[in-house]
């Protein structure tokens, strides 16, 4: 019995050794990557990382380890249910193998504990750690780091006080005379309502943007990937460009070369940035007029002098240059690849949200009738049982790649209003504030992404440790209103999406025919300079004739 005892000690004992060997390689790998990542976006100027003093240098450091660790674990935590999703599948399909043994329901649940421990502590310690740190100036009368270092324990010690006891009110607001002077003394106890405040907040940011992420995740595609040519001619555009590139370079030579401040003879196509804009006579300088109207206030090309000439004609050179390398890579582009993987491209994101809006539907239909329960869920869960999915494993790896979805489409809806505010990262000029608050956001985000999957029902994998004992998850309207909430703004957000020119140009028809309708019997009288003005813009290229050489010397004897 002894023996069996000690067997038994042992192998516990060498389980958990493997186990946090494992869960420590793991780490390595997605704090390697978070380092990458963020080696890329930092800044890399004296402002921050090369600085002459030793002490801010460290601090710098200090305070980037913390935001890796912050970056990693949330990208565990994005990585948990689709490693949880195809771990119980590999289980299944290969019960007795001897590679797969080390796989089981202690080690999954233990890397759910310890995403759930990470996330709070990076949440509420590192990262403000980790920016009360750099802000920081130090205690008088201590030296180094060891002044700054206690005036950021003290400033997040206040902190935390203050953030206890805004958890203690909400948690008496919500419970009512349950709380009581002994619930306030037990701390530990506020650390996950804290989390389970920011999981609501960030499930809410996750409504708002998943929805719009997958709109613009067709315009993403679309950039990356060439479209279809069916009515361009590339190598047309392209030589045009590359004539108009060509121009423009040579009068900026002559421009330097000459001293010259004007360009002569006049160009026949006006300075709106595009070849094939349509003429405007009134763009180009004309020796009759001396006073400019209001609408001509914006100085064009062609009348620019001097110095601002030259800059003008360089702003102009690099656009065309822009749009002669984005058509000379279309026409680089193989015939295979813009007629065949740019439709299936989005046929497969079109599949992807018609199939995660069906999914949502269905559960909603569920949570109506009763059969399926709530996400809450306190139970043990056992790998390798049985098949998550009616359909087996290639429907466990059709939800894994819908979570990956999921969490591609709502970091793709929370780029847009961060593009709009200019917070979002840029490489090699990101400073370290702005660091810190990204990756308090995509911790958030990250974070309330398994219990996104598990409100929509997208997948029957329980939320294991302490994501599934959040309080909130347990309310039947609000679960139901969620995903009644997202299935019609996705519903919404595509119908827009697809029916936007449609419905535009229908609008212009119907708005064309009421015009055509109510127009007054008599034309009112014109006169003869609005006349002159409307027959001058109706000139063609071919009429528009540059100046010759009388005129040339014209103006150079008035310049």
């Amino acid at each position: 019995m002894d023996d069996e005892e000690a067997d038994l000690r042992e192998q516990i004992f060498h389980n958990n050794v493997r186990e946090q060997i494992i869960f420590l390689l793991l780490f390595i790998l997605l704090y390697l990557f978070s380092f990458m990542l963020i080696e890329k976006f930092r800044r890399r100027d004296s402002e921050d990382f090369y600085s002459v003093d030793e002490e801010e240098v460290k601090v710098y450091r200090i305070s980037l380890w913390l935001c890796t660790i912050a970056l990693a674990v949330s990208l565990g935590s994005a990585l948990l249910l689709p490693v949880s999703i195809v771990s119980n599948e590999v289980l299944i399909l290969y019960p007795n193998s001897y590679y797969v043994k080390w796989l089981n329901s202690s080690l999954i649940q233990g890397l759910w504990n310890h995403v759930f421990l990470f996330s709070n502590l990076s949440l509420f310690v590192f990262l403000p750690f980790a920016y009360l740190f750099s802000e920081s100036t130090g205690f008088p009368g201590y030296r180094g780091l060891k002044g700054r270092v206690y005036e950021t324990f003290i400033v997040l010690a206040l902190l935390g006080v203050a953030m206890l006891g805004i958890a203690y009110v909400i948690s008496a607001w919500f419970e009512g005379d349950s709380s009581s002077i002994e619930a306030l003394l037990s701390l530990w106890t506020y650390l996950p309502f804290l989390y389970s405040c920011v999981s609501f907040v960030g499930v809410l940011m996750l409504l708002v943007f998943t929805p719009l992420g997958f709109v613009r995740l067709f315009g993403v595609v679309s950039a990356v990937l060439v479209k279809p040519q069916f009515l361009r001619d590339l190598n047309e555009e392209y030589y045009v460009y590359s004539f108009e590139e060509d121009t423009l370079r040579r009068r900026i030579q002559t421009s330097i070369a000459t001293g010259a401040g004007y360009i002569s003879p006049e160009p026949m196509y006006p300075d709106n940035g595009d070849i094939s804009a349509p003429i405007n006579p009134d763009t180009s300088i004309s020796k009759d007029k001396t006073v400019m109207s209001p609408e001509e206030k914006e100085t064009p090309l062609l009348r620019l002098r001097n110095g601002a000439l030259q800059a003008g004609l360089n702003e102009r050179l690099q656009k065309i240059v822009t749009l002669r390398k984005e058509v000379e890579n279309k026409r680089k582009t193989s015939s295979l690849q813009r007629n065949v993987v740019y439709p299936l491209a989005m046929l497969l994101l079109l599949a992807l949200t018609t199939i995660t809006v069906l999914m949502v539907l269905q559960n909603t239909l569920e949570l109506l009738i009763g059969i399926k329960a709530l996400p809450l869920s306190t139970r043990q869960f056992t790998l390798g049982i049985a098949s998550l999915s009616k359909l087996g494993w290639a429907g466990a790896t059709l939800e894994a790649f819908l979570i990956l979805y999921l969490h591609a489409a709502s970091l793709t809806g929370l780029a847009t209003p961060m593009r709009a505010l200019h917070v979002l990262p840029r490489a090699r000029r990101t400073p370290l504030t702005r660091i810190i608050a990204l990756c308090a956001v995509l911790l958030a985000h990250s974070t309330a992404q398994p219990l996104l999957v598990k409100i929509l029902g997208i997948t029957n994998f329980d939320l294991l440790g302490e994501f599934g004992r959040i309080e909130w998850l347990g309310n039947f309207r609000l679960v139901l209103l969620y995903n009644a909430i997202f299935a019609a703004t996705v519903t919404l957000c595509l119908v827009r999406k697809f029916t936007a020119s449609v419905r535009r140009e229908l609008y212009n028809r119907f708005k064309w025919i009421a015009d055509f309708f109510t127009m007054p019997e008599e034309t009112p009288t014109v006169s003869p300079n609005i006349t002159r003005v409307s027959a001058e813009k109706t000139l063609t290229v071919d009429q528009v004739v540059p100046n010759t050489i009388e005129e040339n010397a014209e103006h150079l004897k008035s310049d």
